[in-house]
């Protein structure tokens, strides 16, 4: 198998509190708002991944409560499963990969957010009967209409 065909699978959590918001960090790496989430490891189920990568990036534990989309990084091969959550327990804590925490509406996502990553947050705050499927560059999507 030719290596450079593998793709990676991450996993997001979209937290969303009792106003209907969700919690977007600030990454340390490059300084972008975004959902919380990462790479799984080789070994984990999803749901474990997931309760994971939220709790490494905020402190809170999380429940999934639905699959929202699954989103491929045309250029990086990274196919991102995302989910909407709901935080059980915890304290937001700043960390070695976020630096600040914000709970946006889904008005305010695209403003800090790029494209890419907002609609994910905006797919896990609709109501929708089936995940949303989608591609983008890392910035745009692809073959999509904008949110």
């Amino acid at each position: 198998m030719n290596h450079d065909n593998r793709h990676s699978v991450s996993v997001a959590g979209v937290v969303i509190d009792s106003d209907g918001r969700a919690l977007l960090i600030q990454r340390r790496d490059n300084g972008h708002w975004e959902a919380p989430g990462g790479i799984l490891e080789r070994d984990e189920d999803i749901t474990t991944g997931l309760r994971r990568e939220v709790r490494e990036e905020t402190g809170l534990e999380v429940e999934a409560e639905a699959l929202t989309g699954v989103y491929k990084h045309m250029t990086r091969g990274i196919i991102a499963l995302v989910f909407r959550c709901r935080a059980i327990s915890g304290t937001l804590t700043e960390n070695d990969e976020s630096r600040a925490f914000r709970w946006v509406t889904a008005d305010e996502v695209t403003s800090v957010a790029s494209e890419a990553f907002a609609i994910r947050v905006l797919d896990a705050m609709r109501d929708r009967d089936r995940p949303a499927i989608r591609q983008h560059d890392g910035v745009h999507l692809i073959g999509s209409a904008p949110i």
